[in-house]
């Protein structure tokens, strides 16, 4: 572990890691109803990211797809929304979603965020309470390797308030706990994203328990991906397809004006 690993886990003795929980796997049915008193913060989340009608938004870490409504209503129906989540049972509930909302313009592809093919290079990109995602350097490099260079970025969840504050800090545990693989980051929980984007701007929520930070796509990170985050000859990725709003075309035309900004 790193120094500055170590001088976090000494500040917060709550850091250490933790197993792996059934919220998102045989308690997912019941996610949104656990979760409910978090939408304020979900919305207060898309409401940072400055995405304009038309646009295309890659929804990272979507769950069940609370946040694809919201995003709709920022793209219409001429955008478009890519949500990637790792969780079979949670992309089969955001799926379920879609189809009872007949968002035409939404789809989920059920993957790991660093190993996800994106057919798109989106305008905009979406981190809200995924903090395993935000702690994969490889799941990010794969992301921004798909944003347009200028892309907005917006991403908030949990974090630890300051040392002091130990009753906030062991309520925020409790809260994070059946969500969270391990609570190492926690206490900047956007550092490496900060390493790929520009612009950037936190605000702290909640006493210090919660962020919202903001950023534009610098295009550094099409530029660094790694051999990790490349697939082998033999291996079959998993393809995002958006149906109703043209995604090949879309592909294509952003590839091809990538040097443009909005």
């Amino acid at each position: 572990m790193s120094k500055s690993a170590d001088s976090a886990s000494a500040a917060h003795p709550l850091a250490e890691r933790v197993p792996q929980q059934p919220a998102y796997s045989e308690d997912a049915r019941s996610y949104d109803r656990r979760t409910g008193a978090f939408q304020a913060y979900r919305q207060a989340i898309v409401g940072a990211l400055p995405v304009r009608r038309g646009q295309v938004v890659l929804d990272v870490g979507c769950g069940t797809g609370l946040c694809c409504g919201l995003l709709l209503e920022k793209v219409g129906p001429q955008g478009g929304v890519v949500g990637i989540e790792e969780s079979p049972e949670m992309a089969a509930i955001a799926r379920e979603r879609i189809a009872r909302e007949g968002w035409r313009n939404v789809t989920v592809v059920q993957s790991g965020a660093e190993d996800a093919q994106i057919a798109v290079t989106a305008d905009a990109a979406l981190f809200c309470a995924v903090h395993d995602i935000l702690q994969s350097p490889d799941a990010l490099r794969n992301v921004m390797n798909h944003l347009r260079p200028g892309a907005q970025v917006a991403a908030g969840g949990g974090k630890w308030a300051a040392p002091w504050m130990v009753a906030v800090n062991m309520q925020a545990r409790m809260l994070h706990a059946p969500y969270v693989r391990s609570f190492e980051g926690f206490d900047r929980p956007w550092n490496h994203l900060e390493q790929l984007i520009e612009d950037v701007h936190v605000r702290e929520l909640a006493f210090g328990s919660g962020y919202v930070l903001t950023g534009r796509s610098s295009g550094s990170g099409r530029a660094a991906l790694s051999s990790a985050s490349r697939h082998s000859a033999g291996s079959q990725p998993a393809q995002v397809h958006v149906p109703g709003f043209g995604v090949n075309h879309v592909a294509e035309d952003r590839v091809a004006d990538i040097g443009g900004l909005p």
